[in-house]
C-alpha cells in the first residue's frame, strides 16, 4: 500500500509501515512537534497570475478573493483558499493534543 507520510512520531510499537521517530513516553509537546515534522508555520500570499502577451513577457494580475497557503520551511504550496479562510497553525493542532494528554493523566 502506498503512503504519503513524510515524517511522524510515535510511542510504543513500531507502526505497520515502519516509518517515523520512536519517542519515549511523556515527552514534552515541543519534542513531539519537532519529531513529527510539525515545527513549521503556514504562511500566506496573495494569488497572482501571468496573463499571456505578445512575446515572452506577460502582465501580472492579482486575484484578491483568494490566497495561497505555503509552508514556512520548504515554501511548498499547500492550497489556494478564500480570503475568509482562517489558518490553524501546526503548533495549535499540537496544543489540542496537549490538552487531551493532560486530561487523561499523561502530562509531560
Amino acid at each position: 500500500m502506498a503512503h504519503q507520510i513524510e515524517q511522524m512520531a510515535y510511542v510504543g510499537a513500531t507502526p505497520w509501515h515502519g516509518l517515523g521517530s520512536q519517542l519515549t513516553q511523556k515527552q514534552p509537546i515541543e519534542i513531539w512537534q519537532r519529531e513529527a515534522g510539525m515545527d513549521w508555520q503556514i504562511q500566506e500570499s496573495p494569488v497572482h497570475f501571468k496573463a499571456d502577451a505578445i512575446g515572452h513577457m506577460g502582465s501580472i494580475h492579482s486575484f484578491p478573493e483568494q490566497k495561497v497557503l505555503y509552508r514556512s520551511d520548504t515554501k511548498a504550496p499547500l492550497s489556494v483558499v478564500s480570503n475568509r479562510y482562517q489558518i490553524v497553525q501546526p503548533r495549535e493542532v499540537m496544543e489540542f493534543y496537549r490538552d487531551l494528554t493532560e486530561v487523561s493523566g499523561y502530562t509531560s
